[in-house]
């Protein structure tokens, strides 16, 4: 399926799924004016293009606690060999990161960091700090969400890439 072709049912029901991932059959058919089971067979067909990659819960950071968020820039010192994997697999590993991306630009690596309070975050940033190949940390943090958790814009061409 790799040149799958999406009409505007399609988009509607990835939208759809992206606002609420807990809509039955039943009612997505209904938002996109189809009946539930070619519906379901589009939802499957979707799903098996990996176009829809996974179903999760979204939790209240806040009433969970965690206070607060990071931003945090990561160079890491280059003449380690190997540092990159290892920095790669620690990032998986500590729940406080929950976006890791490598860039390109002044920093190498650039992390979404939640944590309960500072105290929580200076430590998880003393364990980040004891990893050999970090050179330098550099952190922001948010004052307050403007926008987050928003859904992918879906291209307007009807044909996903390869």
């Amino acid at each position: 399926m790799r040149n799958l072709k999406l009409d505007r049912i399609d988009h509607l029901l990835l939208e759809a799924l992206q606002q609420d991932a807990r809509l039955t059959t039943a009612e997505l058919a209904e938002r996109v004016n189809l009946s539930p089971s070619p519906c379901a067979r589009r939802i499957r067909r979707l799903e098996q293009a990996s176009l829809i990659t996974r179903y999760r819960a979204e939790l209240d950071r806040e009433r969970l606690g965690l206070a607060i968020t990071a931003y945090v820039r990561v160079r890491l010192d280059h003449c380690q060999h190997d540092g990159t994997e290892a920095f790669e697999a620690a990032m998986q590993a500590m729940a406080e990161v929950i976006d890791c991306h490598a860039m390109s630009g002044e920093c190498d690596y650039q992390l979404h960091v939640l944590a309960t309070d500072l105290h929580g975050y200076e430590h998880w940033l003393r364990q980040l700090k004891k990893l050999g190949m970090v050179s330098s940390v550099e952190s922001s943090f948010a004052i307050r969400a403007v926008k987050e958790n928003g859904t992918l814009p879906l291209p307007h061409d009807t044909s996903t890439r390869p």
